[in-house]
């Protein structure tokens, strides 16, 4: 197959993309650090685009982009293109949730394993020649019901890591049905059940209407017992002021948050100063800043993935 048309890259992104895309025809141009505006004023140019997170693909941008033929996206989540419209203008859109799901999976059992064993606390203490043991005290998993809300590629993998921990594994996902059987160790269930039974929740959801703010007061009210949250997914799913009040009323025992629902802290507003210092003041939940699926292997396995989708290779 020999392409042609010139790519912008306009991300941080491993080169064998790059180098597959180029030996396959087209001219990539990278420009990691380009911004939103400096993108539209060049976009009429290319039949491609790649991009991460801080690029807008909306009707806008679009409008603009009148020779594009692909969107590629290094990742998974897509609430930053306008599919509908890509579609009508005929632009094919692209992503990698498959490059980064085992790196996504693999941190949020780190996360849990690290707020239950006080990991955090454990390791500070030590480095000052503080030696409570019965302080630091863990939790163990096995023997706890976790339910997994929302079975695409980062709920399923985090599912597959869950085999051997001696879990009960409950999953919901609104959109699919008969989802579980490749997965013999996880019960296929409904909200309900996992009100009722769980003891820890793992949100692995996509950004739309119905999700923003899904988890707030009354989404924890409903739960039968406190419950431990982890969020790989995308911040605005949890209202954060709800969420600590649930971590101050005793509803919430522990949070693994990977995202928020502001991740630039130099934009923060006066309220979520207030909000985000109290939930740094919080010893039972584990903060890392957006990089569950940020690994060494997954820069190169999206970019493959990538490359694969765009180039129409079936693996």
């Amino acid at each position: 197959m020999h392409l042609s048309g010139k790519v912008l890259i306009t991300d941080d992104v491993h080169p064998v993309l790059a180098i597959r895309l180029e030996a396959a025809g087209y001219d990539c141009e990278y420009y990691p650090k380009i911004h939103t505006d400096e993108t539209s004023q060049i976009i009429a140019g290319y039949s491609g685009i790649i991009i991460n997170s801080k690029i807008l693909m909306d009707k806008t941008m679009l409008d603009k982009a009148t020779q594009l033929k692909f969107i590629g996206r290094v990742g998974s989540g897509l609430e930053i293109i306008d599919l509908d419209y890509a579609k009508a203008c005929g632009v094919a859109v692209h992503s990698a949730p498959e490059g980064n799901r085992n790196a996504v999976a693999e941190h949020a059992l780190g996360m849990l394993l690290a707020l239950n064993n006080k990991f955090l606390q454990a390791d500070a203490e030590v480095r000052q020649h503080i030696w409570r043991r019965e302080a630091m005290r863990g939790i163990e998993i096995m023997g706890k019901t976790i339910g997994i809300i929302g079975f695409g590629h980062t709920g399923s993998a985090f599912a597959t890591k869950l085999t051997g921990m001696g879990m009960r594994v409950l999953a919901y996902d609104k959109y699919k049905n008969y989802y579980t059987h490749n997965h013999p160790h996880v019960e296929e269930t409904d909200m309900d059940n996992i009100f009722n039974e769980a003891d820890i929740i793992s949100l692995h959801l996509p950004l739309k209407d119905e999700t923003n703010h899904l988890v707030d007061q009354n989404f924890l009210n409903r739960f039968a017992k406190p419950i431990i949250i982890i969020n790989t997914s995308r911040g605005k799913v949890i209202h954060t002021v709800d969420l600590l009040a649930g971590l101050q009323n005793g509803q919430v025992l522990g949070a693994c948050l990977d995202v928020f629902e502001n991740e630039k802290p130099n934009t923060f507003t006066t309220k979520e100063k207030i909000s985000y210092n109290k939930l740094y003041d919080v010893e039972n939940v584990i903060l890392t800043p957006h990089v569950a699926g940020w690994t060494v292997e997954s820069k190169e396995r999206l970019a493959n993935v990538l490359a694969d989708k765009i180039l129409g290779i079936q693996k």
